[in-house]
């Protein structure tokens, strides 16, 4: 009896009695929850409330506005154009009439009058679809929360590895802005990522070598066109403070599932230490 205990539907008919009558052959088979509406309008407002609906038993012929009008409302509003609709009608005679039910959203149609059996199988099936979905939505929402809980474990991963790297990683553009800057980078340069992110390549290359770095920026299409990346490339950073750090880097070209280019990533070792041992040789 309490299967369909947190389920709730809607009743629409202008006749009193009719609401009575359906409420009673409902709630002397299941413990859902039953709203009723007497006019259209009525029908539209309760649906449009926060707590959502999960079925509609509606009405064809009401004055004002009949249930074809109804639907077509409900069907046309974020909130309630999924909720299944079944109509109730006296009239249900020709093809086209039927035809007009479908197009307006009808999900099913019941006959006056109600057969005690067919009304309750119909929202006992209405209602079983809605339970099986709200499984299916549950175990999905399940495999998203443990999908994203392991990104998360290995985007935390490898921001360990990128934090903790020796050398100078930058995230550029497709243009060679800076997007990124790992620690080892802002070490480097002397700047915070913030300051960083917006300046291009060629900002942070030795002013004599800019037009080097530009160059280099300037052939990435050609790259990845080649698909090959460049590597072991020899320059020199200049630091905030103006110093000079001899550098040895390479580029990796990434694209996204288009195979449009995303990120350009420049890893740079320091060559400090490298050429004051060829010096003391």
């Amino acid at each position: 009896m309490n299967r369909y205990a947190d389920f709730r539907m809607l009743i629409v008919d202008d006749n009193v009695n009719n609401l009575f009558t359906l409420r009673s052959l409902i709630t002397q088979h299941m413990d859902c929850e039953v709203l009723e509406a007497d006019s259209g309008q009525k029908a539209i407002d309760i649906a449009a409330q926060d707590g959502a609906i999960d079925l509609i038993i509606l009405d064809v012929q009401m004055p004002e506005m009949d249930g074809f009008q109804v639907a077509s409302m409900l069907k046309i509003r974020t909130r309630t154009k999924n909720i299944p609709i079944i109509f109730l009608t006296a009239a249900y005679k020709t093809d086209e009439f039927q035809k007009k039910g479908y197009e307006t959203g009808a999900a099913d149609y019941l006959l006056k009058p109600i057969e005690d059996n067919l009304l309750i199988n119909k929202i006992s099936t209405y209602f079983r679809l809605i339970e099986k979905e709200r499984q299916l939505n549950l175990e999905l929402e399940k495999r998203v929360k443990q999908r994203t809980a392991e990104l998360e474990q290995v985007t935390r991963y490898l921001r360990g590895i990128l934090d903790n790297m020796g050398e100078a990683l930058l995230v550029l553009d497709v243009k060679g802005r800076i997007t990124s800057a790992n620690p080892a980078a802002c070490k480097m340069l002397g700047y915070s990522q913030d300051q960083l992110c917006g300046r291009t390549i060629g900002d942070v290359f030795e002013e004599d070598e800019a037009e080097q770095a530009n160059a280099f920026m300037g052939t990435w299409l050609e790259a990845v066109i080649r698909a090959t990346d460049m590597k072991d490339i020899d320059a020199r950073f200049i630091a905030s403070d103006g110093t000079r750090v001899p550098i040895r880097f390479s580029r990796t070209v990434m694209q996204d599932n288009d195979e449009n280019v995303s990120d350009i990533i420049c890893i740079a070792k320091d060559m400090t230490g490298f050429q004051r041992l060829e010096s003391a040789h």
